[in-house]
């Protein structure tokens, strides 16, 4: 059985993975180094516009990897402009074409997509690119692209679907709109976008589509950045719109209309005003939904076992071995009700849940101080607790923020968004000021968050952030040398270096 230790007669496999992304993957690569006989089931139902993608799952195919990337271009773009005044000399018109760039991203992302097939099969993990579902205990039907089914049997299952984008339920959306799934592979410029949302991916996806050149709109129902610190959102959103973004606030979309085919054609865009009934209308060459996304849950067979799911946001219930109310299904990653949808976060998960069921380990996932950063075209990296978070669960007198607006000395030369960055701790006066929230708007703020948050793992207080030199002169050392308090009021803009 190449070289595996042998599954009980009554089943075909150790373990199913339903799901082959980034947390479906890990603990699909881990089971196999521990001789276990596992298979990958992956599927990806293309979109309205039919867009589909390889092995991998969504971060590398149409999430983090290609909007890094297309965030890096919009960057250069930047750049370009920036080195003027250090020199460099260039023809005034500058321009972005959109093939190169989608092609040399889609290019890579291929390579990704053959890299996680060959692991897989050095592995020995049988990967099947087929829709898996529960069809009664212990077993799943698999259904390739042609129709053709199978059953497969296994003593554990790993459900790692993850999430797909939602649409708004107007007429028009599906055929017309385009999500985050259609967009890094968009094989003509979206030209005027209208981009529907105000979720960290409308706003990274509005970020670079302006950043490349385009005429970018943000339709807004209420606040930027749900969930996340308040304080920062607002500054990102003011960033954005001085830097030619359009929002447009307390609206939503109740009808898209084609006026004309094309690539891209024109379409109108009714709204609808939340607070009134105030009705405008606007004209787009694209409009990009990214109002949310929803878990791939309803449609796997989870009552057909028994899986309990959230009947309201179809996420799963786990207990805190990402085990469901069905002993042996598991579940991790996006899906999971009340945790972070983040790709590390599904693979370490994925990966510790693996060793605990095979290797006699007991470390649990830590869901709490989990980094993150939102690639706005002014980045936002955090750490911890929001603001609004700390004083809710500590209380207003019990926390102590220490803030600061910054100027990269990158920005000096060319003159631009003089003390628009910003630093922001967040410590817990009863605990020794503890570091319980760590926020950063600046250049390269997922490379600064990222020590700081091995930092905050180990107890940081704000006394030792103190006594740590800065190293000079980079943004960083800011969070070595904050002494304003938000509550005594005091300036926090900064001259000098």
């Amino acid at each position: 059985m190449n070289g595996h230790t042998a599954v009980p007669h009554s089943y075909d496999y150790d373990l199913i993975v339903i799901g082959g992304g980034s947390g479906g993957l890990a603990a699909a690569k881990e089971a196999a180094k521990y001789e276990k006989k596992v298979m990958v089931l992956d599927f990806v139902t293309p979109t309205p516009l039919g867009t589909s993608w390889g092995l991998g799952g969504t971060c590398v195919n149409v999430g983090c990897i290609p909007k890094k990337l297309m965030h890096q271009a919009a960057l250069l773009g930047q750049a370009l402009q920036d080195s003027r005044k250090f020199g460099w000399q260039f023809p005034e018109e500058v321009k972005h074409n959109w093939m190169t760039m989608t092609e040399s991203v889609q290019n890579y992302i291929g390579s990704l997509n053959w890299g996680y097939r060959v692991a897989l099969r050095e592995k020995k993990v049988t990967y099947e690119n087929a829709y898996g579902e529960f069809v009664g205990p212990h077993t799943v039907k698999a259904t390739n692209k042609r129709g053709v089914e199978k059953l497969y049997t296994a003593e554990r299952f790993l459900i790692a679907t993850g999430e797909r984008p939602r649409y708004l339920g107007i007429p028009g959306d599906k055929e017309y709109c385009i999500s985050s799934d259609d967009l890094f592979s968009l094989p003509y410029c979206p030209g005027k976008t209208l981009v529907v949302g105000a979720s960290y991916v409308a706003l990274e996806c509005a970020g670079f589509l302006a950043g490349v050149g385009l005429d970018v709109t943000i339709m807004v129902r209420s606040i930027l950045l749900r969930g996340f610190d308040q304080d920062i959102a607002n500054k990102i959103g003011e960033y954005m719109e001085e830097h030619g973004i359009n929002f447009i606030r307390e609206f939503v979309p109740i009808k898209v209309e084609q006026i004309k085919e094309g690539t891209p054609g024109i379409l109108k865009v009714t709204s609808k005003s939340t607070k009134g009934n105030e009705i405008i209308e606007g004209e787009y060459n694209t409009v990009l939904l990214a109002i949310g996304r929803d878990a791939c849950t309803r449609k796997i067979g989870l009552d057909k076992v028994g899986v309990i799911i959230n009947e309201k946001t179809g996420k799963i219930p786990v207990n805190d071995k990402e085990q469901t109310n069905v002993p042996y299904i598991y579940a991790i990653g996006d899906i999971l009700q009340d945790k972070l949808e983040l790709t590390p976060v599904a693979i370490q998960a994925g990966r510790l849940l693996v060793r605990r069921l095979y290797a006699g380990a007991t470390t649990k996932c830590d869901y709490v101080n989990v980094p993150t950063t939102v690639f706005t075209p002014l980045e936002y990296g955090a750490c911890g607790y929001s603001e609004e978070a700390a004083v809710e669960k500590f209380g207003e007198e019990n926390i102590e923020v220490y803030h600061s607006h910054f100027w990269p000395l990158e920005w000096t030369v060319p003159s631009r968004d003089n003390n628009k960055c910003y630093a922001k701790i967040i410590c817990n006066i009863q605990d020794s000021e503890r570091v319980i929230g760590f926020h950063v708007l600046g250049p390269n703020a997922g490379e600064v968050t990222q020590g700081f948050a091995a930092a905050m793992k180990c107890g940081i207080t704000k006394e030792q952030l103190d006594s740590t030199i800065g190293i000079h002169p980079v943004c960083a050392e800011i969070f070595t040398t904050l002494t304003v308090t938000k509550r005594s009021g005091e300036n926090t803009l900064l001259s000098g270096c």
